[in-house]
């Protein structure tokens, strides 16, 4: 902290993300006992949490993949928003029409809020707080021409609902995924398979666009992503 004279306080992760809210356990070291901070990336701003609503920087490649995909005019949808880092990413980077953005969490969607006011898009995102599964069902049916789903835990029960907000047209759906592979196994491979196999169970006509390997979270363990083309 004599060298870096911004850092004002320094915390520990104590655990891994845990619970509805994904979370950490954080351990005070030093400075002050502050969680909220200003995070800017690619020329967006965001306001965040760290104790109280999940973020990570390491996904930035990630946001920003994810913003160019996107085509003038979609209508998309983050069934799990956080504090809004891929919503506002695709509304600074791109031309959608519509981000319908939900979480679960409170204090999520207040920094969402927040941070829509920070980057002036209010004009494109729309911030809903609950399970994106009961607003899905009850409010957002068949509206979306593509929707993410970057919560890698709950993603794979979630992916009927994904469907249901898709447009009787089709679409696209980006499915997060955590996986493990042995050193023979290809870990995008396992997910394509397992999704595969749901969607087929579905009677979903699709086709799996591509899949890659976002980043490794621990041995042997990863964060993979498949570009879903849904037919309709």
């Amino acid at each position: 902290m004599s060298i870096h004279r911004e850092v004002k306080a320094v915390w520990r992760q104590a655990s891994s993300v845990s619970g509805d809210y994904r979370l950490r356990q954080l351990e005070f070291l030093l400075g002050e006992r502050k969680t909220e901070t200003i995070y800017r990336e690619y020329g967006c701003i965001f306001k965040i949490d760290l104790d109280k609503a999940y973020f990570s920087p390491r996904l930035s490649y990630e946001r920003l993949r994810i913003a160019e995909l996107i085509q003038t005019g979609e209508v998309v949808l983050n069934m799990f928003a956080g504090v809004g880092c891929y919503s506002i990413f695709i509304a600074k980077h791109s031309e959608p029409l519509k981000v319908y953005s939900i979480d679960i969490n409170p204090v999520a969607i207040h920094l969402l809020h927040e941070n829509i006011r920070l980057n002036r898009v209010a004009d494109k995102i729309v911030p809903i707080k609950g399970d994106a599964k009961k607003v899905i069902e009850t409010e957002l049916q068949n509206i979306a021409d593509r929707v993410l789903m970057p919560l890698p835990e709950r993603a794979y029960s979630y992916l009927d609902s994904a469907l249901l907000a898709l447009k009787p047209t089709g679409g696209w759906a980006h499915y997060y995924a955590f996986q493990h592979a042995k050193k023979t196994e290809d870990p995008v491979e396992k997910v394509e398979e397992k999704v595969s196999e749901k969607l087929h169970s579905l009677g979903v006509n699709f086709k799996l666009d591509s899949g890659r390997i976002v980043r490794p979270i621990g041995p042997r363990w990863y964060q993979v992503v498949l570009d879903i083309n849904v037919k309709g």
